[in-house]
């Protein structure tokens, strides 16, 4: 039974009324909603809150899902619409754009090349290199740092992280593009790439 069938198994014994079901779900996806959220939010205890306001919201939710995609993916746009709402509450709404060039993005194919972030032979990158990608993930836009956030780090699909982000999978892939760009700009002068390499 694979990974999604349990999810869609658990889903169905809470939509029954089975507490200790969705608490199941709530042990499973807690730390990487979490992780999802702290790219938006950067105070760890309103991380926690928020979580827990999205667990809140997926649990009243419940009945009407109807399993059209991913109990983690549907979880994850609450999660994030829940973040989204609290920075807007706070006036801390960040910055978005909404321009891509889908052609430019769909031809990038250097990107897996960001994978090999947590490799063994990267464990052996300096400080230096590690600081300047996380300060470059935290200058990206909203969108394009939860989307690189849900690729790169969650692993998720393109048509997840579409379904997620409730938007076509031509703009997560621009998106994906863009921050990968944008990263490995700020990386170009400490690994010493000529400019056309993104990596």
């Amino acid at each position: 039974m694979n990974d999604r069938e349990v999810d869609r198994q658990l889903v169905r014994r809470a939509q029954r009324g089975d507490k200790r079901a969705f608490g199941l779900l709530v042990s499973k996806y807690q730390r990487k909603l979490a992780r999802l959220l702290s790219r938006l939010i950067r105070d760890p205890a309103e991380v926690e809150d928020i979580a827990q306001e999205a667990f809140v919201k997926a649990y009243r939710a419940l009945p009407s899902f109807r399993g059209d995609s991913a109990f983690y993916t549907w979880l994850y746009r609450i999660g994030i619409n829940t973040a989204k709402n609290h920075l807007v509450a706070l006036g801390r709404r960040a910055p978005t754009t909404t321009e891509f060039n889908t052609d430019e993005a769909e031809g990038f194919e250097d990107g897996e090349q960001l994978r090999d972030i947590n490799t063994p032979e990267s464990v052996l990158m300096s400080k230096q290199i590690a600081d300047t990608v996380a300060e470059a993930m935290d200058e990206l836009p909203e969108e394009l740092r939860m989307a690189i956030t849900m690729r790169e780090i969650e692993g998720l699909s393109y048509e997840d992280i579409a379904a997620a982000m409730n938007c076509p999978i031509g703009t997560v892939r621009s998106r994906i593009f863009r921050a990968r760009d944008a990263i490995a700009a700020k990386l170009r002068p400490l690994i010493d790439t000529d400019e056309d390499k993104r990596w």
